[in-house]
């Protein structure tokens, strides 16, 4: 039984660590489309392109950090 206990604990782990993983993706993804379209006025597409590629650096970044 305890060991049923320990998997369970373990698993809502796991998830808290994918969760921050998502949110550290999506804060740095919204954080770079607004600098790049409002604050240096670049267009919808670069704005979305660099969003997307600092959202999974930083997605790797809060990964390899997750798992020290």
């Amino acid at each position: 039984m305890r060991d049923l206990a320990s998997s369970v604990a373990q698993g809502s782990g796991g998830m808290k660590k994918w969760g921050f993983i998502a949110m550290h993706a999506v804060v740095a993804a919204a954080f770079i489309f607004l600098l790049q379209r409002f604050g240096l006025n670049a267009s919808l597409e670069s704005a979305s392109l660099w969003a997307l590629t600092f959202g999974i650096c930083a997605a790797g970044l809060a990964y390899k950090q997750s798992n020290r």
